[in-house]
């Protein structure tokens, strides 16, 4: 029988006090993001608040793109200021703009032989360094404002691994949990019947996100080819079998830790022995670990929507196969990994807390792979506290304002999703490269040109951030290093 353990966790009165707000924990697009009330603690910018303002006006219901523009913001004055011509330009009211938003009805038949009717989405955002590049999503929570918080990321991600791919994401609100394999085809195929209209090769290429693996990618390039007569390399993500990299499953969690290795190197240090908390049981979160492990450090969490488990001993490699087996073919609940090791706890997952208590557990570093918002202003002083001085994200947006903000205040070595899961997108494109050239690298030279991306994109950070006085900031210096190739692009090809 599975041991639940059950922890009561009370954050201080002074910190409570600090954040001036006492919001439930959520980790979604939905948590509570007051965005120009925020915006005006953390800058005097009156200009960067107006812009705030007035993209709320022209997008009220956007919550999650507001705060996606919000972070980026406040980096970007000193830039427009070194470079008028670009406000002249008006380059950030453009980027902000997407190019082309899609939107449409997908029908299918479930197994009942019920018709089911989801929305779909692709949002092609900026295309002034490539073709539009970022992932498909299928989940329940899919909207607009999700869509467009995650290509306004993918934009300056995609910039930063020196790749040339503009910035897109898309999804649909179909959820594949509990789904046949039958029923997640017919979903695939018909979301594939409209969207092959607007991808290609060299123009939009698409890749997995959540909710879209191996077999969703497989189901969508069968209808693309079926549908285009051709054999291309329009999504990324595939079986090697067929077109795929090796190191694409791997690339974004080897990333996060990759990134992670050189921002304590910077300083010193290195990943051997540190304690590490995980979050997320899918592919991030298992190749995060399964690359901590190569490096010497000890993982010792990992969670889905049930809760998170702890496992004192380490997640080691044996374990991490386990989990992979339970996740990735039998689809099961992490409750099941404290069954099979018994010194391991599992705690449940309480929606009326204001915090997620894996974010108390003990540790060096952090790695939040599940998704947006999972970190708020609580948990991240209770990582603080708890002895955590580093954080990698390995999701989008994984941290909240407030959060960010702490970590910063306390030291803790910050890596931002743009930058520190970025892996995926740089062996989506290099995925991309094999495929145009009809050519196949090894594991070790993918893996080698994915250090190497990943340690460019932590000098990049640094050097922008040095060169516009935010010396040492990874936020601000990706947010700045993102931007400047963008702007240079934009500004070239003139006003379209």
């Amino acid at each position: 029988m599975a041991r639940i353990r059950f922890r009561s966790y009370h954050p201080t009165k002074s910190l409570i006090m600090r954040l001036g707000r006492h919001e439930p924990f959520q980790s979604s697009e939905t948590a509570t993001i007051r965005f120009k009330d925020f915006l005006m603690m953390k800058t005097d910018s009156l200009w960067a608040t107006e812009f705030m303002q007035q993209l709320e006006s022209l997008t009220p219901h956007e919550t999650a793109f507001h705060q996606a523009v919000g972070e980026v913001v406040p980096s970007l004055e000193p830039v427009l200021d070194r470079h008028p011509v670009w406000r002249n330009e008006r380059i950030l009211e453009r980027l902000v703009e997407p190019e082309r938003v899609i939107e449409f009805r997908v029908s299918w038949v479930d197994d009942a032989g019920v018709v089911q009717v989801n929305r779909g989405y692709r949002v092609e955002f900026n295309s002034a360094i490539g073709p539009y590049k970022g992932g498909l999503r299928f989940h329940p929570t899919v909207d607009l404002s999700v869509l467009k918080f995650l290509g306004f990321e993918q934009i300056f991600k995609n910039a930063l691994t020196g790749q040339p791919i503009g910035g897109g994401k898309g999804g649909s609100n179909f959820d594949p949990k509990g789904r046949s394999d039958g029923e997640v085809m017919r979903f695939c195929q018909a979301f594939m019947s409209e969207l092959f209209r607007h991808i290609g090769p060299d123009t939009d290429v698409p890749a997995g996100d959540i909710g879209v693996g191996g077999r969703e990618i497989g189901f969508m390039f069968g209808q693309y080819k079926k549908l285009t007569n051709t054999f291309t390399g329009v999504l990324t993500g595939r079986s090697t079998d067929w077109g795929g990299s090796l190191i694409r499953p791997e690339a974004t969690g080897y990333g996060a830790v990759y990134f992670a290795a050189e921002m304590l190197s910077a300083n010193g240090s290195s990943l051997e022995g540190k304690r590490c908390l995980v979050s997320g049981s899918g592919n991030v979160a298992q190749f995060a670990v399964e690359k901590l492990n190569h490096l010497g450090a000890k993982p010792v969490t990992l969670s889905d929507s049930g809760g998170f488990i702890y496992d004192p001993d380490g997640i080691d490699l044996e374990k991490l196969a386990f989990v992979q087996d339970l996740k990735n073919n039998r689809r099961g609940r992490i409750i099941e990994y404290v069954e099979k090791y018994a010194n391991a706890e599992f705690t449940p997952r309480d929606r009326d807390v204001d915090h997620n208590p894996l974010w108390s557990v003990p540790a060096d570093a952090a790695f939040p792979c599940a998704t947006q918002n999972e970190i708020n202003g609580i948990d991240a002083a209770n990582l603080v506290a708890n002895g955590c001085r580093l954080v990698s994200e390995g999701a989008n947006m994984p941290t909240m304002p407030e959060g960010q903000d702490i970590f910063r205040e306390k030291g803790v070595l910050y890596g931002p999703g743009k930058a520190a899961n970025a892996g995926g997108v740089a062996v989506s494109a290099l995925e991309m490269a094999q495929a145009s050239s009809r050519n196949f690298w090894s594991r070790e030279e993918v893996d080698r040109r994915l250090g190497g991306i990943m340690k460019d994109i932590h000098a990049q950070s640094l050097a922008a951030a040095a060169q516009y006085g935010r010396t040492g900031d990874y936020l601000h210096g990706s947010n700045i290093a993102g931007f400047l190739k963008v702007a240079r692009a934009m500004h070239d090809q003139g006003v379209i």
